[in-house]
């Protein structure tokens, strides 16, 4: 089986999803007062990851981790739908040259996976029209339908990716060499080395960099 694994920001979709989350969470008629909850708890890492000393890993993992606590009394339902309209918000800012690619992978019968540290409802709700096998993003943690704060949130990122591509593919034999993976961004590394058709997407310089010394293909 061969697979085509797509990130999902500054790749298939083509811009950030988390600065739409923060002007949406801001800008929001009924949740909008949460938005100083959220810049509150966030404050801290992001002016270490500005001076250097926090990493911008761990400054994406609490970021993503401010952000729900900012939302920790919606239900599953209301948190769903939270996330839903967001989605609305972003259908026409797709990469349409790479969902051209993400169709013809379909017709090719490769397996198609979305991986990204986006928030696991949003990326269901907004790529519910593409043909994705597979869909990899920072789930949310409940209890009795409750977003539960006292649980750790595993945001997928970096190589935690990799462990969560193998885990899902479980002991299915893959085609690696003739797998594809798209990614726009230095941090998409790990996963573009995994297959043997990996594709830098607009990339970032540092990719860029990667990406014409190794001869990928860059679209």
């Amino acid at each position: 089986m061969r697979i085509a694994i797509f990130d999902f920001d500054g790749t298939l979709y083509s811009k950030e999803t988390f600065q739409l989350m923060m002007d949406h969470l801001k800008e929001h008629p009924v949740h909008g007062y949460r938005y100083r909850i959220f810049f509150k708890k966030i404050m801290p890492s992001y002016l270490g990851s500005k001076i250097k000393v926090v990493p911008m890993h761990v400054m994406r993992a609490r970021s993503v981790e401010a952000y729900l606590a900012a939302l920790n009394t919606l239900s599953r339902s209301e948190m769903e739908e939270y996330f839903s309209d967001i989605a609305a918000k972003m259908t026409d800012d797709f990469n349409q040259s790479v969902v051209d690619r993400l169709k013809k992978h379909h017709e090719d019968g490769d397996h198609v996976m979305v991986v990204s540290g986006a928030f696991t409802p949003l990326l269901n709700t907004v790529t519910a029209g593409l043909p994705i096998d597979t869909i990899i993003g920072t789930d949310i943690p409940y209890t009795n339908d409750k977003y539960d704060a006292a649980q750790k949130v595993a945001h997928v990122q970096g190589r935690m990716k990799v462990e969560k591509i193998t885990e899902s593919l479980g002991e299915q034999p893959i085609d690696w060499d003739n797998s594809f993976a798209y990614g726009d961004s230095h941090s998409d590394l790990p996963v573009l080395e995994l297959v043997g058709q990996p594709v830098a997407v607009q990339p970032e310089q540092k990719l860029r960099t990667i990406a014409d010394k190794r001869s990928w293909e860059i679209l």
